[in-house]
């Protein structure tokens, strides 16, 4: 696997690629091929690091766009206040490259001995990985990525359309590939524990993410969307929460928290009044699961009290110490969510809203439900929809506010969410940078532009320069 990580380096000269795979070799080898690759070699490290690294820069990016937690204090600067560097994605690029090196070598392995289990499910891992990876900075190294070996280490980026046009083939494929009849090979995997009917309801939900995500764009995407939800016997997706894409964190070396201090997690964090507030209004069983009460100066708890995000400099002493972060949330058994079953649920009832599916209220509840059900490990009341706060009311606002609620620590659903429909609405304050508009991306990290400057300049010119407000070919708001 040296040669892998050092064919992404010389391909990308991303060097500060770091790798957590330390301890699964042992786990996921093939007893009777331990001195070769074969499909699911790295496929553990892959779905850790990958899930592990989503967790971080979910708290890092997307919780402080998304006004759902930030540091504090915080004078100055910091991604809640629009402050983007060039450095603010370059770990997403890093792992995301790192992991499809891996994946990428699975895959040729599935081809070569014809294990189409193998290729559906590592055509899945890619077209996630991949999808965040477009989703966060545009066009990017895709087609031409992993070509080293061939002598081409200076790959051109591929526009966003043309990947999304790839991904969501290599899913329909994907879906098609997948032998039921057969047991997968190789150790158990850290997602699915080699149930194939599940990954196959992964592959299809995933799809429905993208062509959701795309339906704006892509003119055949809704056609695609109907074709599936009226066949679930062809396309299965997501049936309960015990189908969605969720990594349980053992806490058993090497299947570790990423914060290996719980300390480092919840200190000098808190949360944002927006995302508090609207759990307030919902009387939200949610609420305490992820946040302490805050506490007045005297130290008595005070119920949950969050502080706006990009709060102005003049006004950082609040006579109150706000809510913060759960430290729970990061101690194992820990979830790490790719993919929820209610976000799926969210899927159907915004397709049902515009007049592609049905029931549109119906996915509505059932959406809020499992994400209750989901953190709280309780029955849902079905009193929570009495509050006119909660209630299904027919607008897309409404859906995507709790739909917004329901990506609570999910890679970086939120932020794209919201680039595509505008919901919900943020507030915006003076100290916010960038005139208070929401980045529409993230900078290129500088080593592209160093050793593939001539492909790199290309792709910043057609996407009209290497800035957090050049938008991704999906956004059209």
């Amino acid at each position: 696997m040296k040669n892998i990580v050092k064919l992404l380096i010389i391909t990308f000269l991303s060097a500060n690629v770091v790798s957590c795979t330390e301890g699964f070799e042992d786990i996921n080898t093939n007893p009777n091929e331990v001195s070769e690759i074969n499909p699911s070699s790295m496929l553990n490290p892959v779905i850790y690091n990958i899930a592990s690294n989503n967790a971080r820069k979910n708290y890092d990016i997307t919780s402080q766009l998304m006004q759902v937690h930030f540091p504090y204090p915080s004078i100055t600067g910091d991604v809640h206040r629009y402050h983007i560097t060039v450095g603010t994605g370059s770990s997403v690029w890093n792992a995301a490259y790192d992991a499809l090196g891996n994946v990428n070598e699975m895959l040729n392995k599935s081809f070569e001995l014809e294990d189409e289990n193998y290729t559906a499910i590592n055509l899945t891992l890619r077209a996630m990985i991949v999808s965040n990876l477009t989703d966060m900075f545009g066009s990017v190294p895709f087609s031409e990525a992993f070509q080293a070996e061939q002598g081409n280490f200076t790959p051109k980026f591929d526009k966003q359309q043309d990947i999304y046009t790839q991904i969501l083939n290599d899913l329909e494929q994907a879906n098609h590939l997948y032998n039921l009849e057969e047991s997968l090979l190789y150790a158990s995997d850290l997602l699915y524990q080699n149930d194939l009917v599940k990954w196959k309801k992964f592959t299809n939900s995933l799809r429905l993410r993208l062509l959701l995500r795309v339906s704006d764009r892509q003119p055949d995407a809704w056609q695609q969307i109907e074709t599936m939800l009226h066949n679930p016997t062809v396309y299965p997706v997501f049936e309960d929460n015990s189908d969605a894409a969720v990594l349980t964190v053992t806490g058993v070396t090497p299947n570790l928290s990423p914060w290996p201090r719980e300390q480092d997690f919840s200190n000098a964090r808190t949360y944002a009044s927006f995302f508090i507030d609207q759990l307030n209004e919902l009387e939200d069983p949610r609420l305490p699961i992820f946040a302490n009460e805050a506490k007045d100066l005297e130290g008595n708890t005070i119920g949950y009290l969050g502080i706006p995000a990009g709060f102005d400099n003049a006004g950082s002493d609040f006579p109150y110490t706000p809510s913060g972060l759960k430290q729970p949330l990061i101690i194992a058994p820990m979830p790490i969510i790719l993919m929820s079953y209610s976000e799926l649920q969210f899927i159907k009832a915004e397709a049902a809203l515009k007049g592609h599916f049905n029931d549109a209220e119906g996915h509505y509840k059932e959406g809020v439900k499992s994400s209750i059900e989901f953190w709280t490990n309780q029955n849902f009341d079905e009193t929570y929809f009495d509050n006119s706060f909660a209630a299904y009311d027919g607008s897309l606002e409404r859906i995507m506010l709790q739909k917004y609620l329901s990506l609570f620590f999910t890679d970086y659903q939120q932020w794209s969410e919201y680039r595509r429909t505008g919901f919900p609405i943020l507030p915006v304050t003076n100290s916010m940078e960038n005139n208070g508009v929401m980045p529409s991306r993230m900078l290129y990290p500088d080593s592209p532009n160093i050793y593939n400057s001539e492909n790199y300049d290309q792709a910043v010119q057609e996407m009209g320069g290497n800035t957090i407000n050049a938008k991704v070919w999906w956004d059209v708001n």
